[in-house]
């Protein structure tokens, strides 16, 4: 596939989607990091606790990001065929799908909470703290998949803008309530980890709040009405058929990074330092590859409603190239100065040595991967997650995990093991992925008269 420069008026709307989303993924990092920067002050058993909970959280959490993915395929080829009676029963069904997930979900995390801890082998002192914030947070899920509902909507449509203001407003409260419910102030008491937990919450149930509200002001020819809420069988295993692989891809991919740092372990506390800081930092230069994928999937799942196929590939080669314009300045910096990133999180001269050799070794596959990442939001907005769902076993278990495993227990190349094993997940899966897409088997996922 040749890629020539992109049309202007395709690539602004690529952008116009896109950069909200990585400004809101910015803001869910810093919404991420609020309890543990405030429980930092507690103590270390303290902190421990949001990151231990965080863990088995976010496998509850991705079946609710599938979901609203589907949500925003179906609502998304919709809109394509400018059918706006459609685009409403869609986001009503997958909006009350996504109340009965949520709140079997929360049901049953608060009563496993405990069994799932032990079965993590967490340490006593933490183990109160964590089932304590654990179980408030689980609460919160509906809160949670309620936002899910309004970003699925209006990504949907294009309207990146308005899930943002809402999922600000619920990171400003959450900001403002973590210290005053941690530490007390007048007639709060100080609740600690109860009241970090308590705190994110009452932010998230704001943001569904909210949510609510504009769903049903019924903007842009979306609008949320009670009729429409009751649960259609047909809508509901379109919706599953389409989300259920990606959530269980994101799911397999989550417990697949805990499994690999039992090998991160056996190296010792300087190469896990290096791991942990890596990883992050290489979070954040991911940020405007999500962000591009989110829109690829918008504007794709509107021209297969269309059945506009040249418009789909054309959305497709100026995400691509988006990604090109983004990455490549971000990726070249880590590098060069990857050393230099780790340094400002830890003082130890290994961790810092190692995670230099992890951004060399690891940041050259990762433009590759954000390649392919963006074409993957292709496949979601044509209903092919499937092929996502294989992709994510496939680059955490049939290459990752093994070749790790292989490589530090059969070789002699200690840490860097895993970071060559990264590389060589990351690159394999990408060009799989480029093959699939290659063949145009996407296009034909989902047949958009039968939406």
């Amino acid at each position: 596939m040749t890629i020539k420069a992109p049309p202007l008026d395709i690539f602004k709307s690529l952008l116009k989607i896109s950069l909200p989303v990585m400004f809101g993924s910015a803001v869910e990092t810093l919404y991420n990091l609020t309890d543990a920067f405030f429980l930092g002050r507690l103590g270390t058993a303290e902190i421990g606790a949001p990151s231990i909970a965080f863990s088995i959280v976010f496998f509850v959490t991705v079946f609710g990001i599938g979901l609203s993915g589907a949500g925003t395929t179906l609502i998304a080829q919709s809109k394509g065929k400018r059918d706006e009676a459609k685009m409403n029963h869609y986001m009503n069904q997958t909006t009350s799908l996504l109340i009965v997930a949520s709140v079997t979900l929360a049901a049953v995390g608060s009563i496993v909470a405990a069994p799932l801890l032990r079965l993590l082998n967490t340490p006593g002192d933490v183990f109160g703290y964590a089932l304590v914030y654990m179980r408030i947070v689980f609460l919160g899920i509906p809160f949670v998949f309620m936002y899910f509902a309004l970003q699925a909507a209006f990504v949907a449509i294009g309207d990146t803008v308005t899930p943002i203001k809402v999922h600000l407003l619920a990171v400003a409260l959450n900001v403002v309530l973590d210290p005053l419910l941690i530490f007390g102030l007048g007639p709060c008491p100080a609740l600690g980890v109860a009241g970090a937990a308590l705190a994110t919450i009452l932010s998230q149930a704001v943001g569904a709040a909210l949510s609510l509200l504009v769903l049903r002001k019924g903007r842009s020819g979306l609008r949320l009405s009670a009729s429409e809420l009751k649960p259609s069988p047909k809508a509901w295993r379109l919706l599953l058929r389409i989300g259920l692989p990606a959530s269980v891809g994101q799911g397999l991919s989550a417990f697949g990074f805990t499994v690999l740092q039992s090998v991160v372990n056996m190296f010792g506390t300087a190469a896990i330092a290096a791991f942990g800081v890596g990883n992050r930092i290489m979070n954040l230069f991911d940020i405007p590859v999500h962000g591009i994928a989110n829109g690829t999937t918008s504007l794709v799942g509107r021209a297969m409603g269309a059945k506009d196929e040249r418009l789909a590939m054309s959305v497709v080669k100026n995400s691509l190239w988006m990604v090109l314009l983004f990455e490549i300045p971000l990726l070249s910096m880590a590098f060069v100065y990857g050393g230099g990133l780790v340094r400002l999180f830890v003082a130890d001269p290994e961790a810092i040595r190692l995670g230099d050799i992890m951004f060399k070794v690891v940041t050259p596959s990762l433009l590759t991967f954000g390649l392919f990442f963006a074409m993957s939001g292709a496949f979601q907005g044509a209903g092919d997650t499937k092929i996502i769902l294989f992709l994510s076993v496939f680059r955490l278990w049939a290459v990752r995990v093994p070749l790790a495993y292989f490589l530090a227990y059969r070789t002699a190349l200690g840490p860097l093991s895993i970071w060559v094993a990264m590389f060589a997940s990351n690159f394999l899966t990408a060009g799989i992925g480029f093959a699939y897409f290659l063949s145009g088997r996407w296009k034909r996922a989902l047949d958009p008269d039968a939406i």
